[in-house]
């Protein structure tokens, strides 16, 4: 029969025992350390990226409302009766949360010229009527040259509304682009036929020259004809203004 355990033996097992536990403490230890070290780089990254979206957001925002203060403005101005600026005034912003909706889809980031071309001009196509032809090769455009665009043809789809091709049953709006390799460049054409005959206007309305500054915006050149058989619009730009970054 064994003995009781004598003090020095009693030690020696809880020493044992004491330092498997310490040295399972420290292992534990170690871990949570890297742990936690990955958890304050992550929430560092994180940190970040939070304070570059709110940035960004914050730029955006302001942007949208600087827009939006000149559509109101330079609306009302040219506005003959408060009517006609309040339409003018909705019809312009809706084309804005058109090219914002497009941006929200492709994640602000850029967005394919047909799906713009179509956004802007499906509003104007009464029920399918079909009175836009539409075709060119496949370009993304960055966000900030598709407010442009966007704009820019809800212009050119509101005069011909008043005064054009879509002011008809019989009116037809042909929208071209080819792309010059050699020289970096994008060539947009609008064509109106089938419409009633258009004038060089007596003054040039706002929504002129919100047509040649949205040009300009991109650097851009606009022309603009006015022939018997129809409105003529060309857009020549350069396309380090409307691609992404490689």
């Amino acid at each position: 029969m064994a003995g009781p355990t004598v003090p020095q033996e009693f030690l020696k097992a809880e020493n044992v025992g004491l330092r498997m536990l310490l040295e399972q403490a420290s292992i534990d230890a170690l871990a949570l350390l890297a742990q936690a070290g990955i958890d304050a780089e992550q929430r560092e990254t994180a940190d970040r990226l939070q304070k570059l979206i709110l940035e960004e957001l914050h730029h955006r925002i302001k942007n949208t409302l600087a827009t939006v203060s000149a559509i109101a403005s330079q609306s009302l101005r040219a506005a003959t009766s408060i009517e006609h600026g309040q339409h003018a005034i909705e019809s312009r912003l809706l084309a804005l949360g058109r090219a914002h909706d497009l941006l929200l889809q492709a994640r602000w980031s850029s967005a394919d010229l047909a799906h713009i071309v179509q956004g802007a001009t499906e509003p104007y196509d009464g029920e399918g009527e079909g009175k836009f032809s539409i075709g060119g090769p496949n370009l993304k455009i960055v966000s900030g040259a598709v407010i442009a665009l966007a704009m820019t043809l809800n212009e050119l789809c509101t005069n011909a509304t008043k005064f054009g091709a879509l002011s008809v049953p019989p009116g037809r709006i042909e929208i071209a682009w080819t792309i010059d390799q050699g020289n970096q460049r994008l060539r947009l054409t609008w064509t109106e036929n089938g419409g009633p005959a258009v004038h060089t206007p007596a003054r040039q309305s706002f929504g002129t020259r919100l047509i040649e500054t949205l040009g300009k915006q991109l650097h851009g050149k606009v022309e603009m004809s006015y022939a018997p058989t129809g409105f003529f619009y060309v857009l020549d730009v350069p396309l380090s203004s409307l691609k992404p970054p490689d």
